[in-house]
């Protein structure tokens, strides 16, 4: 961490998006790597919920029609698990869900949550620019950054890119 509270090294932004109240219901996710201060990877993918019912439909667009037929998570992490080498951190917008999500995904299928500290770009914009409220739609306004909310890959890339805005106004 640097004295601003803006985190250090390379890292990889996290979006989820889930089907219902349960932790466990991702149905969506979507990683971005930055290495180096620049953009490096980026990956998506759809997920089969344990659960048919979709509560969220009328937020993210996603419905079980959608991913009946895609992998779970337990399927889908292993491919995705390697983006992390190397990382410092993750980031999220409102890191706790994210985390919860990620964390409660693993406990359900088995596997091992990564041992990687979260950032929440919430946080970190209240920091930073003193943002209130400091929703994903302000902070991309504030920064000019494009979004189409609720969508995964564009959720985690606004993220990726708020860490990087957030250490060029630190100096």
């Amino acid at each position: 961490m640097t004295q601003a509270g803006v985190p250090a090294g390379d890292f990889v932004a996290i979006d989820f998006e889930t089907a219902d109240h349960g932790r466990d219901s991702a149905c969506a996710v979507a990683l971005v790597r930055v290495e180096g201060g620049r953009i490096a990877a980026r990956a998506f993918r759809l997920i089969r919920p344990p659960r048919r019912v979709f509560r969220f439909t009328h937020i993210h667009g996603i419905r079980w029609e959608d991913v009946r037929r895609e992998p779970t998570f337990g399927e889908v992490w292993p491919d995705l698990e390697p983006m992390l080498a190397g990382a410092s951190f993750l980031a999220a917008h409102n890191a706790p869900f994210d985390r919860g999500v990620l964390s409660e995904c693993c406990r359900s299928h088995g596997l091992a949550p990564p041992p990687l500290p979260f950032v929440c770009t919430v946080q970190l914009a209240r920091r930073v620019w003193r943002l209130r409220p400091a929703n994903l739609p302000a902070v991309c306004r504030h920064l000019d950054i494009p979004l189409r909310h609720h969508d995964a890959a564009s959720d985690a890339e606004a993220c990726a890119r708020i860490v990087l805005c957030a250490r060029a106004a630190q100096g």
